[in-house]
């Protein structure tokens, strides 16, 4: 088989018919002319047909190995990268949730004072406050939210409300590196 590939048989198969056209033509023009002369095409026009086709053809080749072909001149380069995962906060679970609150909650009662007094606590206004901070501050620790020292529980609740209404509207994310780290609060479409 490889001794085919480099042979070319098409190559000798086209001289042998080029030949055998050939002898033909020599020996039609060495035999006498028959005396009736009969129309006959001539065997040398074919042959001339022929080589002008085989002449058409080659300059086509030609002209066709001139052009640059596509992917010819173009090398692919490997380069190899390591594709570091993007870490992605894990969302916070209710639980976690409620855990973070009753520290804060300890923390307040380890500085509550007793105080009698009538206030008006707005869920909404302690929503809006936190939403401000949060855009300024862009992500802040859930316990940070809350100043135990110069809130009474009365108020820490409703921060804690509003940070869960917030929650629910999906104005924030809550999240958390990892469990049991610290959580954080976002303000949704701030990164």
């Amino acid at each position: 088989v490889e001794k085919m590939k480099v042979i070319k048989l098409e190559l000798a198969a086209d001289y042998l018919l080029m030949s055998a056209m050939l002898i033909e033509i020599k020996s039609r023009m060495l035999l006498p002319k028959p005396v009736e002369v009969v129309e006959e095409d001539d065997p040398r026009a074919e042959l001339v047909r022929r080589l002008m086709e085989y002449e058409a053809i080659k300059l086509a080749a030609q002209r066709l190995d001139a052009m640059p072909q596509v992917g010819a001149e173009i090398q692919v380069a490997a380069a190899y990268y390591q594709q570091i995962a993007e870490v992605k906060p894990i969302e916070v679970s209710l639980d976690e949730l409620v855990e973070a609150w009753r520290n804060v909650l300890k923390r307040a009662k380890l500085t509550t004072h007793h105080k009698i007094g009538k206030a008006e606590l707005s869920v909404r206004e302690h929503m809006s406050h936190i939403l401000r901070r949060l855009k300024a501050d862009g992500m802040v620790e859930f316990s940070a939210l809350f100043d135990v020292a110069m809130e009474g529980l009365a108020k820490l609740v409703v921060h804690f409300l509003a940070i869960l209404e917030l929650a629910k509207e999906g104005l924030i994310r809550i999240t958390q590196q990892q469990a049991f780290s610290p959580i954080y609060l976002q303000a949704n479409g701030s990164e």
